[in-house]
């Protein structure tokens, strides 16, 4: 049963972590439904990010290697810093250092208080209004050769919000994007990039600590993960798959259509959850 409910939580990975509907909080729901204990974990989220975070890195190829390039030769000289990739490169530092220091200073609140579902179902209700209301009133004009410094950080602490489940990563960033004036693309394709160093770290960490505590488990001095490493692997490679087929879709629909039906469903799934922990359907 670990290995089918894997399998199942790898799949939801796949299928949310590029839309803005928050992969954390339906790994938390579905992991709940499933009985696989409090909830999938922490670093089950983390590591299996690293799967759908590769399919970034594949699906982007092109967009991240001319990047690192331009930013390596503006660091020698060899260009100048206002090249648009070069300065695409600094801004994506800049705007991953907030995710970095938060992440550190509310580790504990991540990984247990902030994942009740009570706040689950209110951030998917609010930050999916937050989208919709973006999405209608903001201009979609602005390109990503038009970031800024005050926009890179903007962004960034955008990004940040997302160690709170359920207010999802792209969702949180986009919705920045959005009300900032930038394209529909723009916004998705910079919160992808963004994304990449952050859940990258975090997965790596997440994979150390865990090897960490296993070695420790048998003297009682930590709590072991609801899923061993096999379990974990396969979840991972199952959302990369997934993943890679989620995001050229995603970014195709969004070139022509608005986000109205995520927004729809995320306040709908809130709705539930509310009703679900209301009735003690669902535990929070």
């Amino acid at each position: 049963m670990d290995f089918l409910n894997a399998v199942i939580l790898g799949l939801v990975q796949g299928l949310t972590e590029f839309l803005p509907i928050s992969s954390s909080a339906h790994l938390l729901i579905v992991g709940r439904l499933l009985g696989t204990g409090d909830d999938p974990g922490a670093a089950f989220t983390a590591i299996t990010q690293l799967g759908t975070e590769t399919a970034v890195v594949i699906y982007f190829w092109r967009d991240i290697s001319r990047i690192v390039s331009q930013w390596f030769l503006s660091i020698i000289g060899r260009i100048p810093r206002t090249d648009p990739d070069a300065k695409l490169g600094w801004f994506i530092i800049l705007g991953s250092v907030p995710i970095v220091v938060l992440g550190l200073i509310f580790q504990d609140a991540i990984e247990s208080t902030l994942r009740s579902l009570w706040i689950v179902a209110g951030t998917l209700i609010v930050f999916g209004i937050l989208l919709g209301v973006a999405d209608y009133i903001g201009a979609k004009k602005r390109r990503l050769d038009q970031l800024t410094v005050p926009h890179a950080t903007v962004f960034g602490f955008a990004q940040a919000l997302a160690l709170i489940p359920g207010v999802s990563r792209s969702g949180g960033t986009i919705t920045a994007g959005l009300f900032m004036g930038y394209e529909r693309a723009a916004a998705a394709r910079y919160s992808f990039l963004l994304a990449i160093p952050a859940v990258f770290g975090s997965g790596l960490y997440q994979v150390f600590k865990s090897v960490k505590e296993t070695c420790t488990v048998a003297t009682a001095t930590c709590t072991p993960e609801v899923f061993g490493p096999l379990e974990t692997l396969v979840a991972t490679v199952i959302a990369f798959v997934v993943g890679l087929v989620v995001i050229a879709f995603f970014m195709s629909y969004i070139s022509k259509r608005s986000f109205l039906p995520f927004v729809v469903y995320r306040i709908a799934l809130g709705l539930v959850l509310v009703v679900l922990l209301s009735t003690g359907a669902m535990q929070a």
